[in-house]
C-alpha cells in the first residue's frame, strides 16, 4: 500500500455518521461555537496519529496501539488497551446500525428499524468475509463518494447563500451572533466537546492498516493530508449548514446537511442526499467490523483471548470465522439495543462510542511518553492532546444528552479494568511458577 492510499482509506473509515450525524447533536448542545472545537479536536486527531505513526515507522508491529501500550507498560496495558478498543467498536457499530436504520426509513418507511439494520449488519459482514483486499478497495471507493459528497454540498450551499437558489424561509447569515454562538452557555460548549471528538474517529485503523504500507516511514505523511483535508472540509461544511440555516431549526435527529439544503425543495435531492449518508455509515461500520475482528485476532494471538479466536480458514482469504462470529455476536446485541431503545440509542451509544475512542487515545499518547524520545516541543503537545482529551470527557457529565453515555464507558472501563486485575494476577502466578522450575 503507498502513503496516498492509506490516507483514501482513513478518509473512508472517518467520514461517517459521526460527522454526518453526531455533528448536528454537538451544535444543538453547544452552538455555533463547535466549529472551534472542531479544530481543536483536528488538532489533536494530528497530535495523536503524529506520535502513533513515529511508533509505526521505528516499529511497525501488528496489533498498531495495542502492542505499543504492550511495548511500554507491560501485558496488562496491552490486554487493557485491545479490549477497551474492542469494546468502543463494538458500540461505535451500535450508533452507526442505528443511524443508518433512521437514514434509511425515507426509502422503507414502515419497516421497522430492527429489520433494517439486521440488512445492514448482514451487508456488511459480507464485505468482510470477502477479504481485507475488497474491503480496502471498498473503502476507497467510499471515499472518494464521501469527498465528492461534501463537496456537493459546499457547492450547493455557496450557490443558496449567493441567492441563485430560492425556497429558504430564512436570510442566510453567518452564524457569528452571541445566542448562535454560546446558546447554552460555557457549559453547553463544553459538553459538546466530545460530538467534535467523534468526527474524527478512525485514525486507529489507519494505524492498524500503517503495517500494509510499503514504507513504513510514509505514515505520518498519509496522516498529515487525511486530517488536514477533514479539518478543512469540516470546519467549510458546518459554517454554510450554520449559514443556511438557523440553530432553532436543528433537532439532532437528522442530518444537520441534509436539514439545511431540504427547505429549498431540489427533486430528488433528499434521495441523493439520504444515499451518501447511507453509503458514509455504512462505510464506517465495515470498517469497526474490519477494525474489531483485527483487534480480536491479535489479542488471540498475544494469548489475550481465547486462542481459538486467531484461528483463520487456508486459502487465499485466510478468513479468521471465529472471530467474525464473536463480532456477529456483538452486533447481534446492537441490533436487539436498536429495536429497544430506538429514540434515545443513537445519542447515547454515539457519547460512549467517543468516549471510548478517547480512552484509547490516551493510551497512544502515554505509550508515546515511553517509547519515543520526545522533543520538549513535542512532550507540550502530547500534554495539550491529553489536557483536552480529558476536557472533552469531563464535560459529557454536564449535559443530559451525554451523561448516560459517560457511565455506559464508566461501566465498560470498570469492568475491563476488573478483568485485566484477575488476568495479571494469573500472569503473575504463571511467572513465579515459570521462574521456580
Amino acid at each position: 500500500m503507498k502513503w496516498w492510499q492509506l490516507s483514501l482509506l482513513g478518509v473512508a473509515c472517518t467520514i461517517g455518521t459521526g460527522y454526518f450525524m453526531g455533528s448536528g447533536i454537538g451544535i444543538k448542545m453547544g452552538g455555533s461555537s463547535v466549529i472551534l472545537l472542531f479544530v481543536l479536536a483536528g488538532l489533536v486527531t494530528f497530535i495523536v496519529f503524529d506520535v502513533l505513526a513515529r511508533m509505526t515507522a521505528d516499529n511497525p508491529q501488528k496489533g498498531s496501539f495495542q502492542a505499543y501500550a504492550k511495548n511500554a507498560y507491560g501485558r496488562w496495558a496491552g490486554f487493557s488497551s485491545g479490549w477497551v478498543y474492542w469494546s468502543s467498536e463494538l458500540l461505535i457499530m451500535g450508533s452507526q446500525l442505528t443511524a443508518l436504520s433512521l437514514f434509511a426509513r425515507l426509502w422503507f418507511p414502515g419497516m421497522p428499524l430492527w429489520l433494517l439494520a439486521c440488512a445492514f449488519a448482514i451487508l456488511g459482514l459480507g464485505v468482510i468475509l470477502l477479504g481485507t483486499k475488497v474491503f480496502e478497495s471498498a473503502e476507497n471507493v467510499f471515499a472518494i463518494i464521501k469527498i465528492s459528497a461534501i463537496l456537493m454540498f459546499l457547492t450547493i450551499a455557496l450557490i443558496a447563500i449567493f441567492g441563485f437558489l430560492k425556497g429558504n424561509p430564512h436570510q442566510p447569515k453567518l452564524p457569528i451572533s452571541y445566542d448562535v454562538l454560546i446558546p447554552h452557555g460555557t457549559i453547553g460548549i463544553w459538553s459538546s466537546f466530545i460530538f467534535a471528538f467523534y468526527a474524527f474517529g478512525g485514525i486507529e485503523i489507519m494505524g492498524l492498516m500503517a503495517i500494509r504500507l510499503k514504507n513504513p516511514k510514509e505514515a505520518a505523511k498519509s496522516g498529515k493530508l487525511m486530517i488536514g483535508l477533514l479539518t478543512i472540509i469540516y470546519v467549510a461544511s458546518l459554517v454554510l449548514a450554520l449559514t443556511l440555516l438557523p440553530l432553532t431549526e436543528i433537532d439532532g435527529k437528522e442530518s444537520l446537511f441534509q436539514t439545511a439544503l431540504n427547505v429549498y425543495k431540489i427533486p430528488f435531492l433528499p434521495h441523493i442526499f439520504t444515499s451518501i449518508l447511507i453509503i458514509a455509515g455504512f462505510s464506517t461500520m465495515v470498517a469497526s467490523l474490519f477494525a474489531v475482528t483485527t483487534i480480536l485476532v491479535t489479542l488471540a494471538e498475544n494469548g489475550d483471548s481465547p486462542h481459538i479466536f486467531a484461528k483463520k480458514t487456508k486459502g487465499k482469504r485466510e478468513l479468521p470465522i471465529p472471530a467474525i462470529l464473536l463480532t456477529t455476536t456483538g452486533i447481534t446485541f446492537a441490533v436487539v439495543m436498536s429495536l429497544l431503545l430506538p429514540e434515545e440509542l443513537y445519542e447515547y451509544v454515539t457519547t460512549a462510542a467517543g468516549i471510548m475512542l478517547l480512552y484509547n487515545w490516551l493510551f497512544i499518547l502515554l505509550s508515546s511518553g515511553k517509547l519515543l524520545e520526545l522533543t520538549p516541543w513535542g512532550k507540550v503537545k502530547r500534554t495539550t492532546g491529553m489536557v483536552l482529551i480529558l476536557t472533552a470527557i469531563c464535560g459529557t457529565l454536564f449535559h443530559p444528552t451525554s451523561r448516560p453515555g459517560f457511565w455506559i464507558s464508566l461501566l465498560f472501563v470498570t469492568a475491563i479494568g476488573s478483568v485485566t486485575f484477575l488476568m495479571h494476577v494469573i500472569w503473575s502466578k504463571h511467572t513465579k511458577q515459570r521462574m521456580k522450575i
